[in-house]
């Protein structure tokens, strides 16, 4: 009989809307985890385009061919989610080293809250480097073309909930 511990980490995020800078991290952390949880945060301070509901079903609809990658929404603390599932590893996207500083702190609050939790830090493939959620909702906004920061399921969900 196998006891060998599963390694479960979670992608925590708000994912609004999820771009292909998010899928390039999920990919790579499908690959150093036995199961990956994308976790699409409800509880933000910040104006979404999308609901938490949309967002998850965004997620899943990129992360159909992932065997090993689930979405889970989720409001409240991220470390009771966390334990909830049973991971030990938080995954985390630093695109410039001035996300480093913001992480660095939350990576330490999380592991006072949490003291059997690890931070990975990843960073995206160099074409995504400068991708973020923010920008991509701006320029949808302003009428300008996506294809090439987010999945055409994507681009097509916000073009549609920006009509």
């Amino acid at each position: 009989m196998n006891n060998t511990k599963k390694r479960i980490a979670v992608y925590p995020g708000t994912f609004d809307p999820i771009t292909l800078g998010h899928e390039d991290l999920v990919h790579r952390a499908a690959h150093l985890f036995d199961n990956v949880i994308v976790a699409v945060a409800g509880s933000t301070n910040k104006t979404t385009l999308f609901s938490l509901q949309e967002r998850v079903q965004l997620a899943r609809s990129v992360f159909t061919d992932y065997p090993n990658v689930s979405v889970a929404g989720f409001d409240g603390l991220l470390m009771q989610f966390v334990q909830e599932q049973g991971a030990q590893v938080v995954v985390r996207g630093l695109r410039a080293a001035s996300d480093f500083e913001y992480e660095f702190q939350l990576a330490g609050m999380n592991r006072k809250l949490y003291p059997k939790l690890e931070t990975l830090f990843l960073t995206p493939s160099e074409q995504y480097m400068f991708v973020s959620s923010s920008l991509v909702r701006e320029v949808a906004k302003l009428g300008g073309c996506v294809n090439q920061f987010v999945s055409a399921t994507v681009e097509n969900t916000i073009k549609s909930k920006l009509r």
